[in-house]
């Protein structure tokens, strides 16, 4: 049958649980698909997915590095904008890139990863 992958799923380093669902769900409008713990005082680790943007966020230590890049090729980014800004999120308050006839959003999250949503025409 030979090897086949499915897309790969980034692992991103968090601190604090508040400020990821903060931040991704309430924020940028994720969804938590699924949570785990080992017991109820150990590391949180969750799903958290939009469309077919899909991230793992880990408060193990060894899990990701604080500072990833994740890069999002999409499309609809001045739509993005628009939600965001909409939003009272006081602690970003992106603008949209507009080079080579690109459009692109840069999301530093609290934890200091990045998602780069780029619209590449």
């Amino acid at each position: 049958m030979g090897f086949r992958a499915q897309h790969p799923i980034p692992v991103l380093r968090i601190f604090d649980v508040q400020k990821a669902r903060d931040f991704y769900v309430d924020y940028l409008g994720f969804t938590v698909d699924w949570e785990h713990r080992f017991d109820g005082v150990t590391p949180l680790y969750m799903q958290v997915s939009r469309g077919k943007i899909v991230l793992h966020l880990s408060e193990h230590h060894g899990d990701g590095t604080p500072g990833t890049v994740v890069y999002v090729n999409a499309t609809g980014v001045e739509d993005l904008h628009a939600e965001l800004q909409a939003k009272p999120y006081g602690y970003l308050r992106p603008g949209l890139d507009r080079s080579d006839g690109n459009i692109g959003l840069s999301l530093r999250d609290p934890f200091g990863n990045e998602l780069r949503i780029e619209d590449r025409r």
